[in-house]
């Protein structure tokens, strides 16, 4: 055994035939004395046929011999030593991956199967794996692209000389560092891909650990897209922890009913059923905000799979963020640009807002009203959500529109109109009257 490699997947140990091909192997030898190999990759494995290493770049098209560093750059490239009775006969043959005839530098490769006979008198074969071929297994199975390089980086970690049998050249000890070079090398300038030490989580955590972290990126992600469409105001939004949803209502269960029940788990800020925009029928499904957190956890281990007017509701904590879209849309009208649009303060963004900070408790959403439209009209004094102003913003466009209708049409306008058509009502009657006395 002459050296031992050490590979981000394995060790190996090589056999080089010293006395065969001196000078591929002194050039070898001394270039893992100067720890030139250190953090090169295997920048092209081809699956049952070689992997091939050696240059510093990382690309394939680098790399240089031990005699440029001794005599100068016209010595960069050396001699085949092309032997007759080294062949590449077996798996873990090594051999000089050569620019072409007599062009050998620091590249070399180790094949992946027996008989590679394609490659004999073509590359000097200069030694053979003599233990390590588990890793060359590892190697062999690597997930690579359309040119051969492996999705996760495979590299040299260190290169340890057991036997060397030539003299160090004058020259060489300047090269050799004080410390083994660690990482990358100085000159790789390849695409960056998975780093050798990279480990994938399913091996690092337990199985529901893994579960509960793909679906918190699977939920950011779709928060992303909710962000990009623009049905969320930010993608780190998250739902009030006070609000309940509950849904499975009977139509006839009324505001107040809410109210009143889940009044009994503490202070309940409002309670709201959703109801059609025409007609004003309940939807069923309602949201019922607390003062504190606590008094929402309780409500919602106690009230799910109740009964409230013969029907047995379904409560879970809401998703809708509908009420943080609003201030985010006030925020936008009002020119603040900058700062928080959840709680209005400038030192910092929604993102970063403490939604477990203490928050101004809100005034109670009910007005009592004498006669409840949305219900048809049947004389009950109940609570109703009213919108101060509602009635007169719907006024104020009713006359608008009927403007432009008036406007487009060439026809007076409205109050012209009713006095044109009594005064032509009139004038009708008259001769009505004078046909008659004739």
């Amino acid at each position: 055994m002459s050296v031992l490699m050490v590979t981000s997947v394995g060790d190996i140990e090589l056999d080089l035939h010293t006395d065969l091909c001196p000078l591929t192997t002194k050039n070898f030898l001394k270039l893992c004395k100067m720890k030139y190999y250190n953090g090169c990759l295997f920048h092209k494995v081809e699956k049952d046929f070689l992997a091939q290493s050696g240059d510093p770049t990382g690309t394939g098209s680098g790399g240089d011999s031990v005699y440029k560093y001794l005599y100068g750059d016209q010595a960069r490239f050396f001699n085949d030593e092309i032997r007759p009775e080294l062949r590449h006969s077996k798996t873990g043959t090594i051999a000089m991956a050569s620019a072409g005839e007599n062009c050998n530098a620091s590249q070399f490769y180790i094949t992946l199967r027996d008989d590679v006979d394609y490659l004999d008198d073509k590359h000097t074969v200069f030694g053979t794996v003599a233990e390590g071929l588990d890793t060359l297994t590892k190697i062999n199975e690597a997930y690579v692209d359309d040119k051969g390089r492996p999705f996760k980086d495979i590299r040299i970690k260190h290169t340890y000389i057991l036997d060397d049998p030539f003299d160090d050249p004058p020259q060489l000890a300047e090269l050799i560092p004080e410390n083994s070079p660690l990482g990358k090398p100085r000159d790789e300038v390849a695409e960056e891909r998975l780093e050798d030490s990279w480990v994938p989580l399913d091996e690092t955590v337990d199985p529901g650990q893994l579960e509960e972290l793909i679906r918190s990126k699977e939920a950011h992600a779709n928060a992303v897209i909710l962000e990009s469409v623009g049905d969320i105001p930010d993608a780190e939004v998250k739902p009030p922890d006070n609000v309940l949803f509950v849904c499975k209502l009977n139509p006839v269960t009324q505001d107040e009913d809410l109210y009143t029940i889940f009044s009994r788990f503490g202070s309940v800020t409002s309670a709201e059923i959703i109801r059609d925009f025409k007609t004003g029928d309940s939807l069923c499904y309602a949201f019922i905000e607390f003062e504190e957190k606590e008094a929402c956890e309780r409500a919602y281990f106690k009230m799910d799979n109740c009964l409230i007017d013969d029907r047995r509701i379904h409560v879970d904590f809401s998703q809708s963020v509908s009420k943080l879209w609003g201030q985010f849309r006030q925020s936008k009208r009002n020119g603040n640009k900058d700062g928080c649009f959840k709680c209005g303060a400038p030192d910092h963004i929604a993102r970063d807002c403490d939604q477990d900070g203490e928050q101004k408790p809100k005034a109670p959403n009910y007005v009592l009203k004498d006669d409840n439209t949305q219900r048809g009209g049947n004389n009950r004094r109940s609570y109703d959500f009213v919108f101060e102003d509602d009635t007169a913003r719907r006024n104020t466009d009713r006359r608008k529109v009927q403007k432009v209708d008036d406007q487009r049409s060439q026809l007076p306008p409205r109050g012209d109109r009713d006095r044109n058509s009594s005064r032509e009502r009139s004038q009708n009657d008259e001769k009505g009257v004078r046909q008659k006395s004739r």
